[in-house]
């Protein structure tokens, strides 16, 4: 009877210790609130002082969380929303970001939207840390890497980051494409700064 009640015991510690160890490795799929997040991008001309800046939008994305951390995530850009933000011309605008959306730039008709997956995480401390990830643009899939920070009560990350425009196929007006000095040469570094909110 002892030897039975020892048996059950042991099944029972057995099954609960079991238990607690897979809730504590379950992953936790949290979804971005899109109306809130933000994608601001900008880009410089290459030889003389200006540029321009906007927007574009999330279409979609989650983070994925386990044992109280942020360990992953995917997150879906709608290039059809992109927007310009220094013009106040209103034609001027608009043919800046129609310039944006066709074949010279990011060709949206082929391409409408790009991704960031986020592949690996390294806590500096609990609020901020260093992502991996794989950029999509234009059907090209590089890897990036950046800071971020997260502000729990406000439920957001943030991040800022650069890009070679070139090595995803955008090399409208590229000094190291075209190799010679020129007006209206822009530079290769696209800048992005990412706020994404639950």
């Amino acid at each position: 009877m002892k030897k039975q009640t020892l048996f059950i015991a042991i099944t029972l510690f057995t099954a609960f210790a079991h238990a607690q160890t897979t809730a504590s490795n379950l992953i936790e799929k949290l979804d971005i609130n899109t109306s809130k997040s933000e994608l601001k991008w900008s880009c410089e001309y290459a030889f003389y002082f200006g540029g321009h800046d906007g927007t574009i939008n999330f279409k979609d994305g989650y983070f994925l969380k386990q044992n109280g951390a942020i360990t992953g995530g995917a997150f879906t850009i709608d290039m059809n929303s992109i927007k310009n933000a220094d013009i106040k011309n209103v034609e001027a605008n608009a043919g800046l970001v129609e310039h944006l959306k066709n074949e010279d730039f990011f060709d949206v008709k082929k391409f409408p939207k790009s991704k960031l997956v986020i592949t690996k995480v390294t806590y500096h401390d609990a609020t901020h840390m260093r992502m991996e990830a794989n950029l999509k643009i234009k059907d090209i899939t590089l890897p990036v890497n950046f800071q971020a920070e997260v502000d729990y009560q406000k439920k957001e990350m943030t991040a800022r980051f650069k890009i070679d425009r070139t090595l995803w196929g955008v090399t409208y007006n590229s000094k190291e494409v075209e190799g010679k000095l020129k007006d209206g040469l822009i530079s290769d570094a696209i800048g992005f700064e990412v706020k994404l909110s639950l």
